[in-house]
C-alpha cells in the first residue's frame, strides 16, 4: 500500500504534466497515464525522471496503482472526451471512488455527472484550474466543486499545489454544489476576456491614436504595473511589448496578425447572462470584438471603402495617457462588478450558496486574472456579503467617481479619432445605465403593449399589477399574459 500513488492524472499535455510535477514537488506519488502511451514513456524518462512518478499504459494499470479512495483527475479536452474517459474509467472503480474534471468544462456538464456518477456511488468533482502552464507548475488558482463528500480526500493535494497569497492562505477552497467550480471558473474566463480587451483597447489609443511606438507603450504598462493596476495582465503586456523579432528587429507585437481565437468560455460566459437575465454587456462585447477580429479579409476590404474621421492628436499626450490609465481602472471594475452580478444570480438560481470574499481571494493569486485590487474585492465582500454591487462599495465608489472625466475623455478621443473602443464604452454604458433611476423602457413597454397586448406596470399603482392601453381606438381590451423567457 506504501507504494501506491495518492493521485492519478489522465492526459500530459502542458497542463497535465504541469500538475503532476507540481504535486510531486510537495510530496505527493502521481500515477499519470495518457492515451498515447509513448507520451508516458516520455514523460516519465523526461521532466519527470527520478521522481515519485508512475507511469501506467493501461487504464487498469492506473487504477490499480492508486491508494483507496482512488483519486483520478481528467486533464483533457472538454465535452465528448471527457465523456469518453469517464466511461473507460468507471467499470474499474468502486463505490467512494473519486473522479475530477479539471479542464475547462461547460458547468452543465458537471452538473449531468455529477448527479450520474453519485447514482454510481462515484464522487465527482468538476475544478477549474487557472494560472495557464506556469501557474500549473508553481501554484494555480483551484476552483473544485461537485459532491462535498470528495472534498475531505481531495484537500490536502489541491490546497498544497495552489498558489498561496498574503500569509500564506492558498487559492482554493470549496466552491459548492455540482457545477459551481466549472461556474465560477467560466465566470473567471469572462472577465479575463473583458480584462484582455481593455488592455487592448488602451494600446491601441496610444498606438493609432497617439502614435506611440511598441517601446513607448511598453514603458508605460510596466509604470501601471507598479500601482493600482497592479496585475498579471498589465505585466505580461509590459513584457511582451518589449520584446522584438530575432530577425527583423521589429516589435513583435507589430509582426502578429490581428485576429484573435477563442475557446468558448467567453461565449458560455455570455450565454449564462442572458440565461440568468444578467447585464454582462462589456464581457460579451469582448467576445464580439474577438469575432470581429477574425473577418480579417473583409475588414481589409472595407477599410478601402469605408470612411471615417482621419484627425490627428494635438493635444497634451502625457495628459490623455494618464486619463488611459484612469478609465482603463474604471472600466475594469465595471467589468468584475458584472461578473460577480452573475455569481450571484447563479448562486440564488441553482443554491450553490457562493461566498464572494473568498472567491475573490482565490483569484487573488495564481490565475489569469489575479490583480492588486481583488484584495478590495474581498474587503468589499468580507464588509457586506449581501452587496448588490461592487459599484456600491465606498472603495470603488470613490474611485469610479474619480475616473469619471478622463474616462469619458478617452471615450470621446477615440470616437474623434475613429478608434473604436467596444469594451470601454460599454463598461460607461454600464455604469451609467445602473446609475439611471430612470431608463427608456417605459417607452419600450409601452412598444410592446402597442404591438403585442404584453401589459405594463405604472408608477402611480402597486407592483406586480398590470395593465392594457388601446393604443389604436380599434385593438380590444384581451392583453397578453405577462412572462419572462
Amino acid at each position: 500500500m506504501t507504494n501506491k500513488a495518492d493521485i492519478g492524472l489522465v492526459g500530459l499535455a502542458v497542463m497535465g504534466e504541469n500538475l503532476i510535477l507540481n504535486m510531486e514537488n510537495h510530496g505527493f506519488k502521481v500515477a499519470c497515464y495518457n492515451r498515447t502511451v509513448s507520451k508516458v514513456d516520455d514523460f516519465v524518462n523526461g521532466r519527470g525522471k527520478g521522481k515519485k512518478i508512475a507511469g501506467c499504459h493501461t487504464i487498469e494499470d492506473l487504477v490499480a496503482s492508486l491508494k483507496t479512495p482512488r483519486i483520478i483527475m481528467l486533464m483533457v479536452k472538454a465535452g465528448k472526451p471527457v465523456d469518453e474517459f469517464i466511461d473507460q474509467i468507471l467499470p474499474h472503480l468502486q463505490a467512494g471512488d473519486i473522479l475530477i474534471d479539471g479542464g475547462n468544462s461547460h458547468y452543465p456538464d458537471s452538473v449531468r455527472r455529477t448527479t450520474a456518477l453519485d447514482k454510481k456511488g462515484i464522487l465527482f468533482i468538476g475544478t477549474g484550474v487557472s494560472g495557464g502552464e506556469e501557474g500549473a507548475l508553481n501554484g494555480p488558482s483551484i476552483m473544485p466543486g461537485g459532491n462535498a463528500k470528495a472534498w475531505s480526500h481531495v484537500k490536502p493535494i489541491f490546497q498544497a499545489i495552489a498558489a498561496k497569497v498574503g500569509d500564506g492562505t492558498p487559492c482554493c477552497d470549496w466552491i459548492g454544489p455540482d457545477g459551481a467550480g466549472h461556474f465560477v471558473k467560466m465566470v473567471h474566463n469572462g472577465i479575463e476576456y473583458g480584462d484582455m480587451q481593455l488592455i487592448c483597447e488602451a494600446y491601441q489609443v496610444m498606438s493609432a491614436g497617439l502614435g506611440m511606438s511598441a517601446g513607448d507603450i511598453q514603458k508605460v504598462f510596466a509604470e501601471w504595473n507598479q500601482g493600482v493596476l497592479d496585475s498579471y495582465l498589465i505585466q505580461i503586456t509590459a513584457d511582451i511589448l518589449g520584446v522584438k523579432d530575432a530577425e527583423t528587429g521589429k516589435p513583435m507585437v507589430d509582426l502578429i496578425l490581428d485576429t484573435a481565437g477563442q475557446k468558448g468560455t467567453g461565449k458560455w460566459t455570455s450565454q449564462a447572462g442572458l440565461d440568468l437575465g444578467v447585464a454582462i454587456p462589456q464581457i460579451a462585447e469582448a467576445v464580439f470584438a474577438r469575432c470581429i477580429s477574425a473577418i480579417k479579409e473583409e475588414r481589409r476590404v472595407a477599410a478601402s471603402k469605408l470612411k471615417g474621421p482621419r484627425k490627428t492628436f494635438k493635444k497634451d499626450k502625457a495628459k490623455l495617457v494618464a486619463q488611459i490609465h484612469d478609465a482603463l481602472f474604471a472600466s475594469k471594475i465595471c467589468s468584475y462588478a458584472q461578473g460577480f452580478q452573475l455569481l450571484r444570480a447563479a448562486s440564488a438560481e441553482y443554491k450553490w450558496k457562493l461566498d464572494f470574499g473568498e472567491i475573490a481571494l482565490m483569484w487573488r493569486g495564481g490565475c489569469i486574472i489575479r490583480a492588486q485590487f481583488l484584495d478590495a474585492i474581498k474587503a468589499a465582500y468580507d464588509k457586506k456579503p449581501k452587496l448588490a454591487n461592487l459599484l456600491l462599495d465606498a472603495y470603488f465608489k470613490r474611485v469610479v467617481s474619480k475616473a469619471q472625466k478622463p474616462w469619458r475623455t478617452v471615450i470621446k478621443t477615440a470616437i474623434d479619432l475613429g478608434i473604436p473602443v467596444p469594451s470601454m464604452s460599454s463598461a460607461l454604458n454600464y455604469y451609467d445605465s445602473y446609475r439611471s433611476e430612470r431608463l427608456p423602457a417605459n417607452l419600450l413597454q409601452a412598444q410592446r403593449d402597442y404591438f403585442g397586448a404584453h401589459m405594463y406596470e405604472r408608477v402611480d399603482k402597486p407592483a406586480g399589477e398590470f395593465f392594457h392601453t388601446d393604443w389604436t381606438g380599434h385593438g380590444g381590451k384581451t392583453a397578453s399574459t405577462t412572462y419572462v423567457v
